[in-house]
């Protein structure tokens, strides 16, 4: 009976009503796609970090991490590799040296990073075949061939079928140089790994290197990032004398962003809840004062305290209980359309990649947000009930039935 009462109290003053459940509405719906639009960015920077930069796991000497020193390479790293990729849930995993040198052309040079690659594995754990924005990857049988990426191209003025030559230190502490010649030029959209690395055959820069076979680097890509954590425990049993890091420690920025998402989430949601209760809290308020002759009616003809105390819960609850399923519904279509059509940030393109953030947003969202969402909602209807039914059961009954 109280539920009918209620229900029926709501739409007494539909406009007053329709506010409301708007107001609740638009802001369910607003926090779901705020949300989902930040974990969108924070999700993009994180896969174009495992993809070209760190991938989920990598394996070094213990010492190379610090120093960078090419005499620090991975003993029989062939066999590590083959062992590395028996793991469970280890999708891919190549082979890397790593040396720091300079590039130069008739037109200047700047510190690089050399990456020595093996182009079929390389390919299938970051795609770097795939960011080729000019010109050919690697081809088979062909010696000392380079690619460069689109930032060094326009700062060193070079094209394709140029020479370039690499400069850095052997094993021996040497200083070695070699031509190679550009066969592709790549584009990541992560300006600061741009114009900092470029990558030939690691055959190549080990015969440069004056040894054969070695590599400073391990990089694995898992099946599920959800395997993280017991990958890496199984590596590190499999490695004992190798440093095995997650794409989170070799670089803390990614972690710092992820945890991001939950802390913003958050925050818009508290904000969004402190204006709701004042809103509901206020509604409330001018609807129970409205009817201080119907209530001091009813406590006369023995409606007890309790149950007008429900009643007013139950109008305030009733709001929500329309409102959050509806802004729920329309978060949740507007979050699928966005994430396959994506929203387009090509006009800041330039500063997203100094950052390297997408320029395309595929939004997403996980069902634990709109649980916590729609949680929220009811919780905040029912405290901002509260008031508004404590000040109904203060009421008078032979006072409130004399007011005009």
């Amino acid at each position: 009976m109280l539920f009918q009462i209620a229900w029926r109290n709501i739409w007494r003053n539909k406009v007053r009503s329709l506010v409301v459940i708007g107001s609740v509405l638009i802001g369910v719906w607003s926090i779901l796609f705020i949300v989902a639009f930040s974990s969108a960015m924070v999700g993009g920077y994180v896969k174009n970090a495992i993809q070209n930069e760190t991938s989920h796991y990598q394996l070094h000497h213990p010492n190379f991490v610090e120093d960078k020193d090419v005499k620090f390479n991975i003993d029989n790293p062939a066999a590590v590799l083959a062992k590395v990729s028996e793991t469970k849930s280890v999708k891919a995993a190549t082979l890397r040296t790593v040396v720091n040198g300079m590039v130069r052309s008739s037109r200047g040079a700047r510190g690089i990073i050399i990456r020595g690659i093996d182009p079929a594995q390389e390919s299938l754990v970051t795609g770097f075949d795939s960011k080729l924005i000019e010109g050919k990857y690697f081809t088979e049988g062909r010696k000392n061939e380079i690619i460069i990426s689109q930032k060094i191209a326009e700062k060193l003025k070079l094209k394709l079928r140029k020479k370039v030559v690499l400069q850095f230190q052997d094993l021996n502490k040497d200083i070695v140089a070699g031509a190679f010649r550009i066969v592709g030029i790549y584009k990541t959209g992560n300006t600061i790994f741009d114009e900092s690395m470029v990558a030939v055959k690691r055959m190549d820069l080990n015969e440069l290197m004056a040894k054969e076979g070695i590599a400073h680097e391990v990089a694995v890509l898992l099946d599920k990032k959800e395997d993280l954590v017991p990958t890496g425990n199984a590596l590190k049993v499999s490695f004992p004398n190798l440093l095995v890091e997650n794409y989170r420690e070799i670089s803390p920025e990614t972690q710092l962003y992820e945890s991001q998402i939950d802390i913003s989430a958050t925050i818009f949601t508290t904000i969004f809840m402190l204006a709701l209760i004042f809103g509901i809290i206020n509604t409330m308020l001018m609807a129970v004062l409205e009817r201080n002759r119907e209530l001091g009616m009813l406590m006369a003809v023995g409606m007890n305290k309790g149950k007008v105390f429900t009643m007013i819960v139950l109008e305030t609850l009733l709001l929500g209980i329309i409102a959050a399923p509806i802004g729920l519904f329309l978060g949740w279509a507007t979050i699928q359309y966005f994430g396959g059509q994506g929203i387009d940030l090509g006009a800041f393109s330039a500063s997203m990649e100094q950052f390297g953030l997408s320029t395309k947003i595929y939004t997403e969202l996980s069902t634990k947000y709109y649980w916590s969402l729609a949680i929220s909602v009811l919780i905040t209807a029912l405290l901002g009930s509260l008031y508004p039914a404590w000040k109904a059961i203060g009421l008078r009954p032979v006072e409130a039935i004399r007011k005009i």
